[in-house]
């Protein structure tokens, strides 16, 4: 892959450390940070204020470790982003990227050498870490402060683990896209759809008008991690068919992970997935979904063998250097349509601000990362796009891209009602175990209650 970023569902992944749970889970101050102009060429962040750190006391000369999967070139957007905050404060923040992030944290924890701060990839690895070692510490007030006001109550909830809130989400990915050639739909003229069944008749629409080609593309093989991409398809379809309160009775296993709603979701899914006469263009029969890289899988939009491609936001920084992701460009993504009327389901994920020390310079820092401001910052600190937040003080200008711009738009949108990546939060044994490799089976001839009644099989007793 040519993100140098570990991809969301691989920092997913939760490495052995021990314990058999464990092992499964895993500026200058001065004005608003929203209007102001970025500090040189660099992209750097510019001035913030300065009064809510003052609280914390003085600070200056203190450090504060941060801990990530982030690495570079995105690492240093994440430093950059931080430099507001230390001038501010006199705080040095000394951060820490490893590829290795999920395998260490955990040694680290269990060695008592934790970092101050780290960047957790899902929620479950929040409750795990909090659940088995009692190490996190609760977020200051200040930072309650900051995600009651500027995010969503579901943002939350995902890092608060037994009533206690722990972690403030960071930045946010938007799962519920689907990749286009803007060329394609203007040379055919087709327009973007507006519901699962106009999606459905778009695709038939598209084989019929050019002698029975196969609209989508797909792909899921990703190493260890192979079947993620379908569980995101999957996850979404439960959204638009059962609802976002069913969702959260899914991954809680208040239902059982093969009731019918759960069989409606797998097989509205395989209206695309499992149909040979809408998938895998370009690439073979339905069960090369399997063995084709999630990396690649869209390709093929570039040079026309492929219509329509589901992935997430970041699936734009796989296409090739120089691609252009616009509405005008070689590719852009429009949402994942739904029938409902009534809400605008996206399916999300994002990192979780986790402490490990409760000193004073520690509490500002996430504070910080809490804050509107740091969002503005982070934003102007990313030139080149790639990144968005949830938080709803993020003016969506500072973001360099216009499909950024869109991204912020969704999640933003009065309508829209997002639920986290549900494999993410289900036990490590089944959503970075069973439900992966029950997607490779269903797509190699498996069939849908065959697969649900396996994966139901491997819940771990509670």
């Amino acid at each position: 892959m040519t993100r140098s970023i570990l991809s969301p569902k691989r920092r997913a992944l939760a490495a052995v450390a021990g314990g058999a749970s464990l092992a499964l889970v895993l500026t200058a101050c001065g004005g608003s940070g929203g209007g102001d102009e970025t500090s040189g060429s660099s992209g750097e962040a510019s001035s913030i204020d300065c009064a809510p750190y003052e609280e914390f006391g003085d600070l200056d000369g203190t450090s504060v470790n941060v801990y990530t999967s982030i690495v570079d070139p995105e690492a240093q957007t994440q430093k950059d982003s931080y430099k507001p905050f230390e001038d501010c404060t006199g705080v040095t923040i000394d951060y820490e990227g490893s590829r290795e992030f999920e395998a260490q944290l955990l040694v680290r924890v269990k060695a008592g050498n934790a970092p101050d701060i780290a960047y957790l990839p899902q929620p479950g690895l929040l409750q795990t870490i909090v659940q088995d070692t009692g190490t996190i510490v609760p977020a200051p007030d200040a930072t309650a402060k900051n995600v009651d006001e500027n995010w969503e109550a579901s943002w939350k909830d995902y890092g608060t683990v037994d009533g206690v809130f722990y972690a403030a989400p960071l930045g946010a990915n938007v799962k519920s896209y689907v990749w286009y050639s803007p060329a394609a739909f203007s040379d055919g003229g087709y327009e973007v759809p507006e519901t699962w069944d106009d999606l459905m008749a778009l695709s038939k629409q598209y084989s019929e008008d050019n002698d029975g080609a196969l609209p989508w593309c797909a792909g899921v093989e990703s190493g260890d991690a192979t079947g993620w991409p379908g569980t995101d398809f999957v996850e979404d379809m439960m959204l638009r068919t059962a609802g976002p309160d069913v969702y959260d009775q899914w991954y809680k296993h208040e239902i059982p992970f093969n009731d019918p709603q759960v069989v409606t979701a797998f097989d509205t899914a395989g209206e695309v997935l499992k149909d040979p006469a809408m998938v895998n263009a370009g690439l073979g029969g339905v069960d090369s979904i399997a063995t084709t890289p999630w990396t690649d899988a869209g390709f093929g939009l570039l040079d026309g063998t492929c219509f329509l491609h589901r992935a997430a936001n970041f699936y734009q920084t796989q296409f090739p250097e120089g691609t252009d992701v616009s509405k005008d460009g070689d590719v852009f993504a429009f949402y994942l349509p739904t029938n409902q009327t009534d809400i605008k389901p996206v399916e999300v994920g994002g990192e979780f601000v986790a402490a490990f020390n409760d000193r004073p310079e520690v509490q500002a820092f996430q504070t910080y990362l809490s804050s509107a401001e740091w969002a503005n910052a982070k934003a102007k600190a990313t030139p080149d796009g790639g990144w968005v937040s949830a938080n709803k003080g993020l003016d969506p200008e500072n973001l360099s891209t216009e499909f950024d711009k869109l991204s912020a738009e969704i999640l933003a949108d009065p309508q829209t009602v997002s639920r986290f990546d549900a494999s993410d939060l289900m036990p490590g044994a089944v959503g970075a175990g069973t439900f992966w490799t029950g997607i490779v089976n269903w797509l190699t001839g498996a069939s849908t209650q065959e697969v649900v009644d396996q994966i139901e099989a491997s819940w771990p007793a509670s």
